[in-house]
C-alpha cells in the first residue's frame, strides 16, 4: 500500500501510469490497450487516464492501470512540455522551459530519445572529443535515401562520417544496411567466399583426395606429354603427379592408382574432390566410383577456390619447377622431370599443420632421408655399363641430373651422348659446377643450331613418366615432317644445293650441260626458278 502512494520518475517509461485512481482527477474511462511490464506483454489493461496536479506543474494523460502496484512519471512526456528534468545525487529537478545550459563542457553524456525513453545501446557508444554520443539509429527510409544522396557509398563509411563528426548536414543517426539497394547489387556484387576450414576433419590417409589437371603446356615434354594430374592426400599432403599426352588417358590412370595406393597402405579412398571436367566426370569413372563406393565432390562452375589444395598444390609444383630449370638453365621441354622431381622433393620437405610432421612421414609412418638429394640440372658423369667398351675407350659419359627413381635406388639422368633419360645408380655429381647456358650438345641448347645443322624445322619432343626409362629425346632427325603446335605451323621445305644455286644463276646461252637448249627453253627454266624462289620465301614467313 506504501508503494502506491510513492510516484517514481524513470526515464524509462515511456508514458505515466499510475495504479491508484485517487490521486486521478478529470479522470475519463477509455480503451487505450495494454502495458507490458514483468516480461508479460499484456501485463496491465489501461482502463482511463486523467490528470494529477501538484501547483506549478501538472502531470496530464496519466494512464490508469489497476494491476499497476506503483506509480511512475515519465521524463519524456515531461520534458514533450518543454520542461527540462536534472537529476544529481540527492534529487531530481524538473526545469522551466527557460532553462539554458551555461557551459556546453559540463556535458559529458548524450543519450538519444527513442520511442519515448532514453536507452543506452552499449553497441554504439562512440567518443566524440571529449563528450560520449550515443547515437539515435535512422529508419529505413532515412537511410536508404542519404545512400542514395551520396552515392551509394558504403554504410560503414556513412557511419564513420557521422561518428568522427567529419561533414556538416548530414543527420548525427546510425544508419543501417538492409541489403535492399538493388543497384549496388548489380554494381557492386562479388564471388561468395570459400573460407577454409580451420580444423581438419580428416583423421587418416585417402579418407579425401584432391585432383586436378592443368594444361595444355605450350611446349611438349620429352615423351610428348602435354598434361598434368595431381592428387593429393588431404590428412597428409602427400602427393602424385602423372603426366598424359590427352585428356583421355585420366580415367585409365585414377582407376590403376587409387587400386595400387590402397593396397600399399591397407587404407580405402572414401571421398574424391574435383572440379567437373570430363576427365573425372564420365561413364568409366561414374561405374569405377560406384563400384568402390567413392564418394565424389565437385566444385561448382567457374569456382576453382572450392577445390584450393588441388589449385594450391599446382601453383606450389609450376613454381618450383620453373624455378628449377632457371637454375639449371635447360631447357622448357624438361618441364616434366623438373614437376616429378618437385613432387619428389615437397613430399619429403614440407611441414604439414597442423600436425608439424612432413607427408611423407604422416603417409607412410617414417621420417624421410634426405642425404642423397643432388641440385637437379647439375653436370653429372654416367658409367656406361651397357656397352661393350675397347680398352682405351671413355668409361663415362656425360649429362644432366633430372630426377629420382620411384621404382629402384637410382637417379634419372640425361645422357648427353644417347639423348636417353635412363636410371643409373652408378653417377658422379658436378654440384658445384655451374650449368652455363649453352654447355653440352649445341642441339640441346641452340634450337637455331639445330635446324642449321639438321636441315628441318625441329619437333618439339615430348617428356618421359615415371616408370619408362631409356626413351630416346627425339626422333630420326632425317624424317621430313610437318607437325602443329598450339598457335605455330612448322613446313619443312628443302633448301637448295649449291649446284642448284648455279643452275637457278645461269645465264642463257652459257657454256655447259644446258648448252643445247633453246632460248624458249632457258626462258621458261628461268621463270620456273623465280617462281620455285618466290615459293620458299613465301613458306618461310608463313607462321
Amino acid at each position: 500500500m506504501d508503494l502506491q502512494d510513492q510516484g517514481v520518475i524513470g526515464s524509462g517509461c515511456s508514458r505515466h501510469m499510475i495504479g491508484n485512481m485517487s490521486y486521478l482527477t478529470d479522470f475519463e474511462e477509455i480503451d487505450g490497450g495494454y502495458v507490458a511490464f514483468r516480461g508479460n506483454p499484456k501485463g496491465g489493461k489501461i482502463q482511463g487516464r486523467g490528470t494529477i496536479k501538484t501547483g506549478n506543474l501538472d502531470f496530464e494523460n496519466v494512464y490508469f492501470v489497476k494491476e499497476l502496484q506503483f506509480n511512475l512519471f515519465s521524463v519524456s512526456q515531461m520534458c514533450d512540455k518543454k520542461n527540462s528534468v536534472l537529476f544529481n545525487d540527492i534529487e531530481c529537478i524538473v526545469l522551466s522551459l527557460n532553462f539554458k545550459l551555461t557551459d556546453e563542457s559540463h556535458v559529458l553524456l548524450k543519450v538519444p530519445r527513442k520511442n519515448n525513453m532514453y536507452s543506452v545501446d552499449l553497441k554504439n557508444i562512440v567518443p566524440k572529443g571529449g563528450l560520449t554520443c550515443l547515437f539515435a539509429k535512422a529508419t529505413s527510409d532515412e537511410s536508404k535515401l542519404w545512400h542514395r544522396r551520396l552515392g551509394h557509398i558504403n554504410f560503414k563509411t556513412m557511419n564513420k562520417l557521422v561518428k568522427g563528426n567529419l561533414v556538416r548536414g548530414l543527420p548525427s543517426k546510425l544508419f543501417e544496411n538492409d541489403q535492399t539497394c538493388v543497384a549496388c547489387q548489380k554494381g557492386k556484387q562479388h564471388r561468395a567466399s570459400c573460407k577454409s576450414k580451420t580444423v581438419s576433419s580428416i583423421s587418416q590417409p585417402l579418407h579425401m583426395l584432391h585432383m586436378d589437371l592443368f594444361g595444355p603446356t605450350f611446349v611438349k615434354s620429352l615423351m610428348k606429354k602435354m598434361y598434368c594430374l595431381v592428387v593429393t592426400d588431404d590428412y597428409s599432403r602427400f602427393s602424385w603427379v602423372f603426366f598424359l599426352a590427352t585428356k583421355d588417358e585420366t580415367s585409365g590412370i585414377l582407376k590403376s592408382f587409387i587400386t595400387g595406393v590402397e593396397n600399399l597402405i591397407d587404407q580405402r579412398v572414401k571421398v574424391i574432390r574435383c572440379d567437373n571436367g570430363t576427365e573425372f566426370k564420365n561413364k568409366e569413372m561414374n561405374q569405377f566410383c560406384e563400384r568402390k563406393g567413392i564418394k565424389r565432390e565437385f566444385s561448382v562452375a567457374r569456382t576453382p577456390q572450392q577445390n584450393g589444395v588441388a589449385e594450391r598444390k599446382n601453383r606450389t609444383l609450376i613454381e618450383a619447377a620453373r624455378t628449377m630449370l632457371a637454375d639449371s638453365k635447360l631447357p622448357t621441354t624438361f618441364w616434366a622431370e623438373a614437376v616429378n622431381t618437385a613432387c619428389y622433393v615437397q613430399n619429403r620437405v614440407l611441414v604439414t599443420k597442423p600436425h608439424n610432421k612432413t607427408p611423407y612421414e604422416l603417409f607412410l609412418g617414417r621420417k624421410p632421408a634426405l642425404g642423397f638429394m643432388r641440385p637437379f640440372g647439375c653436370p653429372v658423369t654416367i658409367l656406361n655399363t651397357i656397352d661393350h667398351l675397347g680398352k682405351f675407350d671413355g668409361k663415362a659419359d656425360e649429362g644432366f641430373f633430372v630426377g629420382y627413381s620411384i621404382n629402384s635406388k637410382a637417379f634419372r639422368v640425361f645422357n648427353s651422348r644417347t639423348r636417353i633419360v635412363e636410371e643409373n645408380l652408378h653417377v658422379q655429381f658436378s654440384e658445384n659446377t655451374p650449368n652455363i647456358a649453352g654447355s653440352g650438345p649445341t642441339w640441346l641448347f641452340d634450337i637455331d643450331a639445330l635446324t642449321k645443322s639438321m636441315n628441318y624445322k625441329p619437333v618439339v619432343a615430348g617428356n618421359q613418366s615415371n616408370g619408362n626409362a631409356g626413351t630416346k629425346a627425339c626422333d630420326d632427325a632425317g624424317k621430313a615432317r610437318m607437325e602443329t603446335v598450339p598457335g605455330k605451323d612448322y613446313i619443312l621445305l628443302p633448301l637448295p644445293s649449291g649446284d642448284d644455286e648455279k643452275k637457278v644463276t645461269k645465264e642463257p646461252g652459257e657454256k655447259g650441260g644446258d648448252s643445247g637448249k633453246d632460248s624458249k627453253s632457258n626462258d621458261q627454266e628461268k621463270k620456273d626458278n623465280v617462281n620455285s624462289t618466290n615459293t620458299v620465301n613465301a613458306c618461310f614467313s608463313t607462321k
